[in-house]
């Protein structure tokens, strides 16, 4: 327990962040957290004279106000203390800000019901939040609930991946779960007739990742299976995730700078878009 002091929620009021903010609350109660949810309305920059509105941001304070005031009755409504904060500006950027004066180990951000269009890229707030911020970033499907049991790890051997099994290992250890380790070789159709060594190749890294993982796992006492994957990485990882049952997947979150930050790799991205379960990004 305790691997998150502190939790921020990103909150609009809306039904996937009211079932972020209710999960959070889950996870608070394990891990004897504090809660800071989050309102962010974005500062408008059109002509005022057009709005109709005398002191538009006066009309957009009240609005974020509102939103909060929800917030409240809900964490009333579940006995949870929560703390509030409302600002203007960039959502992303004002997240990514929150977090780091909060102190929050975690972002946990709702998820809405997408189409098959949307799903393909996630929002770009939470796909920003997640290239922006330091901290570590759970985001919740709508209807999906936050569990710890049957937790699935993606490795590529990478030292994103690595501190994100670390991760993974704590979280098993603190509930009483257990893993599994999947690799996924994504390669062409083509390269298996063109080129059969170097997938040949791609596949013994791939055991020599999960093998790893499974060592470190066994050596603090966590029971890990581990698989082979082959195909489209995102829809290998979200397929397996709903045949396993898993409580939810982990995977680490590659090192951005500059203008990188604001573009997420598609596999993360696509993994939340397309996973029934919650996806827990771990920054290195």
């Amino acid at each position: 327990m305790g691997l998150y002091r502190k939790i921020l929620v990103a909150f609009d009021g809306s039904e996937s962040s009211v079932n972020a903010l209710l999960q959070a609350f889950t996870l608070a109660n394990d891990e004897k957290s504090w809660i800071t949810a989050a309102t962010i309305v974005p500062s408008y920059e059109g002509d005022l004279d057009l709005t109709g509105i005398k002191d538009i941001h006066k009309a957009m304070k009240h609005t974020g106000e509102e939103i909060l005031s929800k917030a409240k009755a809900i964490a009333e409504k579940e006995r949870a203390l929560i703390k509030t904060v409302f600002e203007e500006g960039v959502p992303y950027e004002k997240l990514a800000e929150i977090a780091e004066t909060e102190n929050s180990g975690v972002i946990v951000m709702g998820r809405r019901g997408m189409s098959r269009i949307e799903r393909t890229f996630v929002g770009s707030v939470t796909a920003r939040v997640i290239g922006h911020s330091t901290r570590d970033v759970l985001v919740v499907p709508q209807e999906a609930v936050i569990g710890w049991k049957k937790i699935l790890l993606a490795t590529d051997g990478s030292k994103y991946s690595n501190s994100a099994a670390l991760k993974a290992i704590e979280f098993a250890k603190s509930y009483g779960g257990e893993l599994r380790v999947i690799s996924v070789v994504d390669v062409p159709a083509e390269f298996y007739a063109e080129a059969p060594k170097a997938v040949e190749d791609l596949i013994r890294k791939a055991r020599e990742f999960v093998a790893s993982v499974k060592k470190m796992a066994e050596a603090s006492g966590i029971a890990a299976e581990t698989f082979i994957g082959e195909g489209e990485a995102y829809q290998v990882l979200t397929d397996f995730a709903k045949k396993e049952n898993a409580s939810v997947i982990v995977m680490g979150s590659h090192g951005r700078t500059g203008l990188r930050k604001f573009i997420m790799g598609s596999v993360t991205e696509k993994v939340i878009g397309y996973s029934s379960c919650p996806v827990l990004i771990v920054k290195a």
